[in-house]
């Protein structure tokens, strides 16, 4: 039986860049979801992939400055306690192959989506900080945050 650690959110690059890119429709929504979950103490997890993709995208979509502020900003917050960065290692890897093996009928999933579903998977993690449908479409029980 699995335990799941319902005071846990995974943060996937969408999560990320709609906190930092006000221009982003969901804003808003996005960052009273974030601030009510740091209000209710609960960890932040995210990867060096979901890092990787969020650092590229912060330079394409964001003026340099802000971009630069923001990737700091997002670094700094790992000396918290509540946050956690996974690193993808050599065993995650090949249980990602795994899983895009398992869903080839799902190709428009990204390596990287699947890695954190890897992670989430290991950690009991349920709750994502994302608007990709991919995470529900699996049916591994993740729950996207911010519900609509």
């Amino acid at each position: 039986m699995k335990i799941y650690m319902s005071n846990s959110l995974f943060i996937d690059t969408w999560g990320w860049l709609t906190l930092n890119d006000q221009k982003e429709t969901l804003h808003k929504e996005t960052v009273n979801c974030y601030r009510q979950c740091l209000k209710q103490q609960w960890t932040f997890v995210t990867s060096d992939y979901v890092l990787d993709e969020t650092f590229t995208l912060f330079f394409k979509r964001l003026s340099r400055y802000q971009a630069q502020k923001s990737s700091q900003a997002l670094l700094d917050s790992f000396q918290e306690d509540n946050f956690r960065l996974i690193n993808v290692n050599q065993e995650r890897f090949y249980q990602t192959v795994k899983l895009r093996n398992q869903y080839l009928d799902k190709p428009r999933i990204s390596f990287t989506d699947l890695s954190s579903m890897v992670i989430m998977r290991e950690f009991n993690i349920i709750h994502i900080l994302t608007n990709d449908s991919h995470f529900e479409q699996v049916g591994m029980g993740f729950i996207h945050l911010p519900l609509e």
